[in-house]
């Protein structure tokens, strides 16, 4: 069960933000042009490691899913803010923070190891409550980053569900930076299809209209609603 503290309401109606109404035009326009209902596309905006000062104009107009990467640091954003909002754990989980992840947030993105499955499972149990469940394939088998291997996904995708018990909402990737996002968002929509998952999450903020081309059911977007990020040591 996700931590739910009481708070004010979240919107202003005398308040606008150019770069989210321009970010949902995009995506509805993208939507239209391959005959999908807008609706069926939410978007999550990421707001890993940006100031306050620049996600609550954003949380003051209306949008209520975030998307973090460390639970430490949406803990600590989040815990006192988190009513009527989903947040969504889009980063790799360590396993020892498992049940901080099981107990705050609505979904997690990240599920990519037998390992990971099998303490999510446990801390599923235990807490008496779920969040929804997302495997990550890493479409590019890029070495660096975490997700199953395209390969891989089906086998693990079925011990998610038989040998640990997992209910599966969906699938996410992140293509390589280098290469067209769209192959990577038809072969994760290839591998969704053949064992039952429509959830796709993917597309970012530069490739976000390709992803929901693809069948994207949301796309994580952070520089284009909140700016560049300043990465320390850059």
């Amino acid at each position: 069960m996700a931590l739910v503290v009481a708070n004010p309401a979240h919107t202003s109606p005398a308040l606008t933000s150019p770069a989210l109404a321009a970010v949902r035009e995009r995506m509805a326009a993208a939507a239209r042009a391959v005959g999908r209902d807008p609706a069926e596309v939410t978007l999550v905006a990421v707001s890993k490691m940006q100031p306050w000062e620049n996600i609550e104009p954003i949380l003051a107009v209306g949008q209520t899913v975030f998307g973090e990467n460390r639970v430490q640091e949406a803990m600590e954003r989040w815990s006192e803010r988190a009513a009527g909002l989903e947040l969504r754990l889009i980063g790799p989980l360590q396993t020892n923070k498992a049940r901080e992840a099981v107990g705050f947030f609505q979904v997690i993105e990240s599920l990519d190891r037998p390992r990971l499955a099998k303490v999510l499972a446990e801390e599923i149990q235990r807490a008496g409550a779920a969040p929804r469940l997302y495997v990550q394939v890493n479409t590019g088998e890029e070495p660096q980053k975490a997700g199953v291997a395209p390969g891989d996904a089906d086998a693990f995708i079925a011990a998610c569900r038989g040998e640990y018990g997992l209910t599966l909402e969906g699938l996410m990737c992140v293509p390589p930076a280098e290469e067209e996002p769209a192959m990577h968002f038809a072969l994760l929509a290839k591998i969704g299809r053949r064992n039952g998952l429509s959830k796709l999450s993917m597309g970012m903020s530069g490739d976000f209209e390709t992803a929901i081309r693809f069948g994207a059911t949301s796309v994580r977007v952070g520089s284009a609603l909140f700016g560049q990020r300043d990465y320390p040591g850059a």
